[in-house]
């Protein structure tokens, strides 16, 4: 019998999924926004939320009710071209971004203490891996859970500057809007940043990992009478983590409006960046608290990205997977987990540049997101995949507003990049 739980309790994929939303890399697309156009692009967290939300519950309804993956189920009902193509576009945006994230962490860390940005780096990177090989699933989820809390260092950095509570309320309701190049461009990367086809695989692949953890529990296909308890504590844990996620950008956002954009500080390429040009502005508390947390969300971000490729991989080519198996259980899981992780630190050493590198991963996780999005929706409301647990037409209308604007996001993202 599965029984009811706490509200602490039910929060898990959901939470953690939304919080590693705020990766380095979307802590600088955020800090750029709010430093660049002050106060005209809060209202993008207001109108991405249910549409992150609609989407981000169908695919943990995927997992949950079909017991397998985004890619698992792929690999079961779409041709392979479909399966392979959409699993390793995701993986290669996701090795860019994590090569920029570990870049960012090690930059942050040295901006606080000095010392070498890249053996930092690799210890961050190392360690991670470390934790997801040895760590079982059941202990690992729990400290990633904990780590969400480091998202809080940016509800504090706010409450160190000034902020004019009225105007920042009025643009967050009042959407102003532009159709000049970087506007749009800007408007596009909050978009793909805030729906991003790795949120969608790690999220459906920890419900079935939920499964597999405890025993009484089972895909919902095989077990609906746990169906009222695990849709329940499924929504209030993804409404929950989007709506905590778009709470920490929003304030990320606000706290680059107040400070740099009104000090003229609009050239802010990356989140390091942002948090240097903070303390001559807003002070060294400040300073530190944004410095921290981008090491914070680093260390959350880090495992989901490598963990969602290893499992999109992993389901497609038919292995076994799972944080809660034992490396030897799961070679070519752990395999994939550690090549992207080792291939992102690798990056760093490389001349490449790592802005260019987030503007790639943007790009690649522009394209992905429409299609993979689109291929969610027909598995959710497929009665051959979900059983008699097809999505509702609450969430059909969600889910297909939100496949539109990120296919009209795509559209935006070639031409703003060819202007």
């Amino acid at each position: 019998m599965v029984t009811k739980k706490n509200w602490w309790q039910m929060l898990g994929p959901g939470l953690v999924t939304g919080a590693s939303d705020n990766d380095p890399s979307g802590i600088s697309t955020y800090s750029q926004a709010g430093a660049h156009f002050g106060f005209g692009l809060l209202w993008t967290m207001l109108f991405s939320y249910p549409l992150m939300s609609s989407i981000q519950d169908i695919s943990a309804r995927i997992g949950r009710v079909t017991g397998h993956g985004i890619a698992g189920n792929l690999r079961r009902y779409y041709p392979q071209w479909v399966t392979y193509g959409i699993t390793g576009l995701m993986v290669i945006a996701n090795t860019l971004n994590l090569g920029a994230d570990i870049g960012a962490m090690g930059a942050a860390l040295k901006l606080l203490i000095g010392g070498s940005a890249l053996l930092y780096a690799s210890v961050f990177a190392i360690t991670s891996l470390v934790l997801e090989i040895t760590v079982p699933y059941h202990k690992y989820s729990s400290i990633l859970k904990w780590l969400t809390l480091t998202l809080f260092t940016y509800v504090a950095t706010i409450l160190v500057v000034h902020v004019p509570w009225g105007e920042a309320f009025k643009a967050t309701v009042i959407p102003s809007f532009s159709f000049k190049s970087d506007y749009l461009t800007t408007l596009v990367a909050i978009l793909g940043t805030t729906i991003s086809p790795y949120l969608f695989f790690w999220q459906a692949s920890q419900e079935v990992e939920e499964i597999e953890k405890t025993p009484e529990e089972k895909p919902l296909k095989q077990a609906p009478e746990q169906a009222q308890v695990q849709l329940e504590r499924l929504k209030i844990d993804t409404y929950t983590g989007m709506g905590f996620s778009n709470a920490i950008a929003f304030f990320i956002i606000l706290t680059a409006a107040v400070t740099l954009h009104t000090q003229g500080k609009t050239d802010i390429q990356t989140a390091s960046d942002a948090a240097e040009a903070l303390r001559p502005v807003a002070g060294n508390l400040a300073f530190f608290l944004f410095s921290a947390g981008i090491v914070g969300t680093g260390l959350l971000a880090v495992p989901v990205l490598a963990g969602s490729a290893a499992y999109g991989v992993g389901e497609a080519m038919k292995w076994r997977t799972g944080l809660e198996r034992k490396p030897s259980e799961a070679k070519g899981f752990y395999t994939i987990l550690a090549i992207s992780t080792l291939i992102g630190l690798a990056m760093n050493f490389t001349p490449i540049d790592p802005i260019k590198a987030l503007f790639w991963s943007a790009v690649i996780n522009g394209v992905v997101a429409p299609p993979v999005m689109l291929v969610m929706m027909l598995m959710s409301t497929n009665a051959k995949i979900m059983g008699k647990f097809t999505i509702s037409k609450r969430l059909r209308f969600g889910g297909w507003l939100a496949t539109a604007v990120m296919f009209v996001a795509a559209t935006g993202l070639f031409f703003t990049w060819k202007s």
